[in-house]
């Protein structure tokens, strides 16, 4: 597994090395600072995993992944 977990919020999905409170997801409303470097609030609403995922968060994401540019 990665460090990282992906976390719907502020309309985007971002990436997150914030440990989770419970389950595989973060409950809506856990306050989380993004890989993109800001403090949001999670949205796990069904819908919002079908957001557009956050450029920034996606390439840091991926350089931890040690995958690709």
């Amino acid at each position: 597994m990665y460090p990282f977990h992906w976390v719907p919020a502020a309309g985007q999905r971002h990436a997150s090395l914030d440990e989770r409170p419970c389950g595989c997801s973060y409950p809506t409303g856990t306050q989380v600072l993004t890989l993109c470097l800001q403090h949001l609030s999670a949205d796990n609403s069904e819908l919002a995993w079908f957001w557009d995922t956050c450029p920034e968060c996606n390439r840091e994401a991926r350089r931890l992944a040690g995958v690709g540019p």
